[in-house]
């Protein structure tokens, strides 16, 4: 089977980024996907994709070494398996608020006897290659988000879980449940101290630590924090940003 970039480096103790796509186009997903992420996740979850969207964008992710990530809507077994048996290496589930949410989310990601999965990988098995079905549940990186008052209280329960590889911070979302206003690239104290913890508990289960971050300051902050990976910037905000250089730029030259 093809290996998993990201638990190769996370084996070598590396970090690595992460790329956002929020736009529902095979194109912009190609295009990310050749800019030197070690990732890229479809957002099924906020971003204008629907589950009928996604096979294109990872077919053409798959053009290249990135490595195909899907955040689901919602901790829903169905979902979970379909984006599995279209490709993707690597599922994020949101809202995960306690031990058995995790484990159900783990469970849909990995086949029998370890899990639930069902049998039918009808793009993966291509795309992954040979011993797909007995390497899976290796490769696989299931990653359970952590931003819920429910999810910081049972946070050493969800880290436990038995198969679970990382937890991924949503910061705008755990403001919400820190009753501070979200933002991104949050520098509330309260806030990056509840990140820390959440990095430190994940640690301390063998488990890695994944920071959704909106620009490169923030984001190498993270890593000299000891964050395991960043979500580096999505296609709608780097396309937002080059066009407001532009047009500032412009502006400035011509006024």
């Amino acid at each position: 089977m093809r290996p998993n970039k990201i638990k190769q480096k996370w084996r070598d103790g590396k970090s690595c980024t992460m790329g956002w796509l929020s736009v529902s186009h095979s194109f912009s997903a190609e295009m990310m996907a050749r800019q030197g992420f070690d990732c890229l996740c479809v957002d099924l979850q906020h971003g204008t994709s629907e589950m009928g969207d996604i096979l294109p964008m990872l077919q053409a992710i798959s053009q290249t070494e990135t490595v195909p990530i899907v955040r689901v809507a919602w901790n829903e077994p169905a979902a979970i398996m379909k984006a599995l048996d279209l490709g993707a290496y690597g599922i994020i589930i949101p809202l995960v608020n306690n031990g058995t949410e995790a484990a159900q989310a783990v469970a849909a990601c990995r086949y029998p006897p370890v899990g639930i999965r069902s049998s039918g990988p009808v793009r993966a098995a291509h795309y992954g290659g040979t011993n797909y079905f007995d390497e899976a549940n290796d490769e696989i990186i299931v990653m359970a988000m952590i931003e819920t008052k429910e999810g910081i209280a049972n946070l050493d329960e969800i880290c436990a879980t038995p198969g679970l590889d990382a937890v991924y911070i949503g910061p705008a979302d755990l403001s919400f449940a820190l009753d501070l206003p979200p933002q991104p690239d949050n520098h509330d104290p309260i806030h990056l101290a509840t990140c820390d913890r959440i990095r430190d508990t994940a640690h301390k289960h063998g488990i890695k630590a994944i920071m959704h971050c909106a620009g490169a300051e923030f984001a190498a902050g993270a890593i000299a924090r000891g964050f395991d990976m960043v979500m580096l910037t999505s296609d709608l905000n780097s396309m937002i940003a080059g066009v407001r250089a532009q047009l500032d730029k412009f502006s400035d030259m011509t006024s």
